[in-house]
């Protein structure tokens, strides 16, 4: 149904004024669809979507999909297949505000779903995450890995909105692509470890203070090479519920990254750790995704790690007003 400009279809992406959403809307627009994105502008930005403001076949609906459900049906009124990357993303700060991720996640992914199925829509791709698999012990982890205890409150609201799109797509027909993703970077990253190391450097490049002991183990990818897997996917997957994991076939530790950033800005700070292999309660110390499944489709990335990285960081030091407006 995506595959180019074959056929002509209606895109609804919620999150579609985010870093993800704006890059899936940016690729609906080039590839000829029409594309409605529904965003609460909470985190979304419309700096994000300047250009696609400007095009005939773009649509904005500024609406919350937990506390709209309504207006999310009403808006999914004719539309083809749904981008749902909405969520509350802070899992750093998750057991402070437990709630949030039940609600931004968990129930607003049903309601999408009962959006979709007022509507007939059939076709969802969902944005999950690579933490669901906790501190896995099959390292690269595939799809099937088992699930072990989970560590953080983001991963555990994701995993019932997969298995709600999982039995969705069993009891109405529909079809699902669920991907769990590793870290994202590239263009309009606000953050996350290289943003928030980027900062801290931009105020003082002397000193930096690390979360952990900088031996965490991260594996990162560039996100034009996530939305060219996401689009792959739905053109060439045709099971009705297709998980795929999303990531490089390389990692690096926290360190490694802080080498880079520094050896491209040219600074040499200090480096205080705050000690622990885990930054934070739920700070998986070691992500590797197995990503053979999407490589079977062929996709592969185009960017490395640290050419990720360093792109990230050029884009920031040209955006500075995004450093400045996140506190």
């Amino acid at each position: 149904m995506l595959k180019g400009r074959k056929k002509r279809v209606k895109i609804l992406v919620t999150g579609g004024a985010g870093f993800i959403g704006s890059h899936v809307v940016d690729r609906g627009l080039a590839d000829g669809h029409d594309v409605v994105a529904v965003d609460n502008l909470s985190t979304g930005r419309k700096e994000f979507i300047q250009d696609a403001l400007a095009h005939p076949q773009f649509s904005l609906v500024e609406a919350d999909i937990f506390t709209q459900p309504d207006r999310l049906t009403e808006v999914m009124a004719g539309c083809d297949v749904v981008f749902h990357l909405a969520a509350n993303a802070d899992v750093r700060f998750g057991l402070e505000h437990p709630r949030r991720d039940l609600e931004q996640n968990t129930i607003a992914t049903f309601n999408v779903l009962e959006a979709m199925r007022a509507n007939g829509v059939r076709r969802i791709a969902f944005s999950s995450t690579g933490s669901v698999y906790g501190e896995s012990s099959v390292i690269p982890t595939p799809e099937d890995a088992p699930f072990p205890v989970q560590t953080s409150l983001y991963a555990a609201s994701k995993l019932p909105g997969e298995a709600m799109i999982q039995a969705y797509c069993e009891g109405y027909d529909m079809q699902g692509y669920i991907f769990r993703f590793v870290s994202l970077l590239g263009e309009r990253y606000s953050h996350g470890h290289v943003f928030d190391f980027l900062k801290k450097l931009t105020a003082d490049p002397n000193r930096l203070h690390v979360l952990g002991d900088g031996h965490q183990k991260k594996s990162y990818l560039y996100v034009g090479d996530c939305i060219d897997a996401m689009f792959c996917a739905l053109s060439n997957a045709t099971d009705p519920v297709n998980i795929f994991n999303l990531g490089t076939d390389e990692y690096v530790e926290v360190n490694d990254s802080i080498r880079c950033i520094c050896d491209h800005l040219g600074v040499t700070p200090e480096l205080d750790y705050a000690g622990g292999e885990r930054g934070w309660i739920g700070d998986n110390p070691f992500i590797f995704l197995d990503c053979q499944r999407i490589r079977s489709l062929g996709w592969a990335p185009t960017r490395t790690i640290r050419e990720s990285i360093v792109h990230t960081v050029d884009y920031l030091r040209s955006q500075p007003w995004l450093l400045e407006a996140r506190s």
